[in-house]
Order: structure tokens, then C-alpha cells, then sequence
């Protein structure tokens, strides 16, 4: 007669506290983690024409990501200090505004290739109105076409901003009027 005796045991799982989604704007860029030390989120309403933008800028390394969302439909561009929480895309229109900049002294940044259709989202997951609070997550690729003289693609660079998040990002609420 022969047994067979399968044993397990269950390992503790430790979890830490500071991650980099505890960043209040983090992301990885081409592959390396980047948290910037210098981030400014506003949400700016145009009484006068009728917009409400959501726009985040984050510097450090030499590396700055920005965007900017614009609402310009009456039921979301109203002149209170809260977004809409749902699913932006970069499209067609000029709704979504994604970049990725890149400098070599710090004081001049330069935009790295474009955002194009589908290739760019943000998600606001949740907002605080009252701590004037947002977070959500975001991602998006470039593309920089270089051209030889004669007009012929040279090649084609990308640049990968993934698992983007902003956590209990802090923002300015304005109202624009003239």
C-alpha cells in the first residue's frame, strides 16, 4: 500500500505603505520609474467661453509630462470646483491634449513626438471638491517621425509613458472672466 502526502504551509504577505502609487504623480518612462518633484494641477473655468479644463503638468529629471482635458458641454463646463469622474481619450478632436518633453539643461524643455489618436488616456477615478483632491490613473505613447533630406521616413522613435497615477493630486479651482 502506498500514500502520497501532500504538505503546504501559507507564507505571510508583507505589504509596504510607500509605493509609487502613494505619489501624488508618478509614472514609468521607457521603462523607468519616474515620480517628478515639481507638479501643478489646476482646473480652470471660462465663464466666457463656456470651458472647463483639467490641466496637470509634472517636472524632474529632465523629463516633464503634461496634459490638458476640455470640457465645453453645458451640463459638465459649469463654474464649480469639481471634474467629471469617467474615461478621457486622446481623439480626433483637441479635447484630450497629452505631451512628453525632454531638455538637456533644465531651463528649455522639447516636445518628444505626438500623442496620436488612441494612443493616449486618462481616467479620474475620484475627486474631492472640498480637500481639492483628484485621482485616477493615465498613460500615453509618442511618436516622432525623423525624415531623411529627400522626404523618405528615417525612422520612427516612441516613447512609452505607462501605469501613470495621480493620487490625491492637490489642484486650483479659478474662474476665468474677463
Amino acid at each position: 500500500m502506498s500514500a502520497i502526502i501532500f504538505q503546504g504551509c501559507k507564507k505571510d504577505v508583507v505589504t509596504s505603505a510607500s509605493t509609487t502609487s502613494d505619489q501624488i504623480l508618478a509614472a514609468t518612462i521607457n521603462g523607468t520609474s519616474w515620480i517628478p518633484d515639481d507638479v501643478t494641477a489646476t482646473i480652470n473655468y471660462d465663464a466666457n467661453a463656456k470651458t472647463k479644463t483639467f490641466n496637470v503638468v509634472g517636472t524632474t529629471d529632465l523629463k516633464r509630462v503634461k496634459w490638458t482635458i476640455t470640457l465645453s458641454d453645458a451640463a459638465s463646463a459649469t463654474n464649480v470646483n469639481t471634474f467629471p469622474i469617467a474615461t478621457y481619450k486622446v481623439d480626433a478632436t483637441d479635447r484630450v491634449k497629452m505631451a512628453y518633453f525632454t531638455s538637456t539643461s533644465g531651463t528649455s524643455y522639447n516636445q518628444v513626438g505626438t500623442v496620436e489618436s488612441g494612443s493616449g488616456t486618462i481616467i479620474i477615478t475620484s475627486i474631492d471638491p472640498t480637500k481639492n483632491v483628484i485621482t485616477g490613473t493615465y498613460s500615453m505613447t509618442t511618436k516622432k517621425v525623423n525624415y531623411n533630406d529627400d522626404g523618405s521616413i528615417a525612422s520612427i522613435e516612441t516613447s512609452q509613458i505607462l501605469g501613470g497615477t495621480f493620487t490625491n493630486l492637490p489642484y486650483t479651482f479659478t474662474q476665468l472672466s474677463n
